[in-house]
């Protein structure tokens, strides 16, 4: 893989969506509408978009709210409609809107409820709007949006967090040997984006960046829909996750990531785990992609379930060399198939798991490289 610097992961936090066009559009990234996947002798590898619109989302996406029971302008208006919301009710925000936390969350922790069944929506996408922006520049962001019970959806916001850095020197200081160690490394203070810990959470075409742990946690539940975002700069050494598992289990499909420590990440828990599809990894990532962490219980294990197919890997990773790391035993099974590792140009490295008599982890029908294309 090809070796970063510190430099070039200083990029924008705003990549147009003309410019993520001409990224698809260059030599090695397919022709023209297919520049997400290749096929192979008539089967297809990587990501391709769905009836719904675009991967990432924005112009072209589906289901972009234009209105709703609430429409509000400003944060005043956005709690009193939170707080009279109930299940059904669409709480809307004007595209121009940018509402900004930050004072709110140093002081007083405030977080946005979201109640049951209700609809937190932006316009994103439509006639140009980029969606309302909701911000913090507080370091210490314990939580922006929260789903207060199942079914909540968030839709077509821009969600920005204070931290878009990597702080690698910080991880050094604190884990390099000699180093001052974990109490260190945990005094600087932590960011995150939207929270649950209830069934059915769905977050559509929204742009979410700049958390120090993670953009999207997903304590608990089930159900959960992740899909036609574009998640990017979560990428804080040493956590840095654009989606987060706890015990939970998700469908992850059509994303765009880039610049995230893992674009997905999960504890180990068994009853966790993940399906994730027609994802693209953009330019860079600070680690491996996709992850799921092994329990420290004596049996490693890797949660319960993960299917990972149809992705497309462009990303260069600045550490180590896997793009996707199983870092135990799934309960159950863990599928990685018919992905585009366009940066590989054969499996070695790819796919890093352990080499273990009962890991059942399969790793197969991939697509590497970009000309030829080699499938293994």
């Amino acid at each position: 893989m090809r070796a970063l610097s510190l430099e070039t992961k200083a990029i924008g936090l705003t990549v147009a969506c003309s410019m993520l066009a001409l990224m698809w559009s260059t030599p090695g990234w397919g022709d023209g509408a297919q520049a997400t996947w290749v096929e192979v002798e008539g089967v297809v590898y990587g990501a391709q978009p769905d009836e719904r619109g675009p991967i990432g989302g924005g112009e072209g996406y589906t289901r972009i709210v234009t209105g709703g029971d609430y429409t509000v302008t400003d944060l005043h208006g956005l709690l009193e409609a939170l707080a009279q919301a109930k299940a059904g009710d669409v709480v809307f925000i004007e595209g121009a809107v940018e509402i900004d936390l930050t004072a709110r969350i140093y002081i007083e922790k405030l977080v946005l409820s979201v109640p049951e069944g209700v609809t937190l929506a932006g316009n994103r996408g439509r006639e140009g709007s980029q969606g309302a922006l909701i911000t913090s520049d507080a370091l210490d962001t314990p939580m922006i949006i929260e789903a207060a019970g199942p079914d909540v959806r968030v839709t077509g916001l821009r969600i920005r967090g204070p931290n878009p850095k990597p702080y690698i020197r910080h991880h050094d200081r604190a884990f390099k040997p000699g180093g001052l160690g974990r109490d260190y490394y945990y005094k600087f203070p932590l960011s995150y984006g939207i929270r649950t810990a209830h069934d059915r959470l769905e977050v559509d075409n929204c742009e979410i960046s700049g958390f120090g742990h993670t953009g999207v946690v997903l304590h608990e539940g089930t159900g959960h829909h992740i899909h036609h975002n574009y998640i990017h700069h979560c990428q804080y050494r040493g956590l840095g996750y654009g989606i987060c598992h706890r015990k939970s289990v998700s469908l992850i499909e059509c994303n765009l990531f880039d610049y995230n420590r893992h674009s997905i990440a999960g504890t180990g828990h068994v009853g966790s785990g993940y399906e994730a599809r027609n994802n693209v990894e953009l330019g860079a990532s600070l680690d491996h992609c996709f992850d799921m962490h092994g329990t420290r219980d004596g049996k490693a294990s890797a949660g319960s379930t993960i299917l990972i197919h149809h992705n497309t890997f462009g990303a260069d990773i600045f550490y180590g060399e896997e793009t996707i790391a199983i870092r135990g035993c799934p309960r159950e099974k863990c599928e990685i198939h018919h992905n585009w590792f366009a940066k590989y140009e054969q499996p070695e490295g790819a796919v890093r798991y352990p080499d273990r008599p009962d890991q059942t982890t399969r790793v197969h029908d991939n697509a590497y490289g970009q000309g030829p294309v080699v499938v293994h």
